[in-house]
């Protein structure tokens, strides 16, 4: 007679907490290296912070550029600190259209053959020969709720969103990290087609 084995799982409690996940809309911003950011505001600048973000240790900043595409220029693009390795500008697909830019959907950070753009600042412009991308919809997931829900880091999920406009939005990436907040971000394309604003819950499909 074989033995059967039983994978632990969450109580109902835990699931209903887990299983809602709050929104966070995604407005189009810029991330700066160090160099581009004394390239666009002076030698030595420091960024100064306007207010905290859902996630640890990111601020939105005082500072502001524009982007200068091929075939239009967006003003009070707000940059997102801190400072990282590479430059990276996140917008949506309908902000692509002004600009004249086709960026591919990409996770943060994945910058090979994406289109650069052109950034003005107060001190300079600068022209990016990459990093445009459009912020492919993520969860930010801490480790904890992650191993209670047998998911890592790069796992794709589904969230259902109710309403009157209720969809499933698949390819949902999960990006995992000790410190992380639970919470799915999406651009404002995707919230606006949703009717999502921030602070809504949506459903993990598990």
């Amino acid at each position: 007679m074989g033995v059967t084995l039983e994978m632990p799982t969450l109580s109902t409690q835990q699931q209903n907490q887990s299983l809602l996940v709050p929104v966070g809309v995604s407005n189009r911003h810029v991330h700066l290296s160090e160099a581009d950011l004394a390239a666009l505001f002076g030698d030595d600048y420091q960024l100064q912070p306007l207010k905290e973000l859902s996630q640890p240790g990111e601020f939105a900043c005082r500072e502001v550029v524009s982007l200068v595409g091929p075939k239009g220029v967006i003003e009070g693009v707000r940059i997102v600190g801190p400072c990282r390795r590479e430059s990276q500008v996140e917008i949506s697909l309908t902000a692509s259209y002004r600009l004249g830019v086709k960026p591919p959907v990409r996770i943060s950070g994945q910058l090979a053959g994406t289109p650069g753009i052109a950034l003005l600042g107060p001190k300079g412009m600068l022209a990016l020969p990459k990093g445009v991308i459009i912020a492919a919809r993520h969860i930010h997931m801490p480790e904890e709720t992650a191993r209670e829900l047998r998911l890592q880091h790069g796992s794709m999920v589904k969230v259902r969103v109710e309403g009157l406009r209720a969809l499933i939005m698949e390819q949902v990436a999960v990006r995992v990290r000790r410190d992380f907040r639970l919470e799915l971000h999406v651009d404002t394309d995707e919230a606006n087609g949703a009717l999502l604003r921030n602070g809504d819950q949506v459903q993990l499909l598990l």
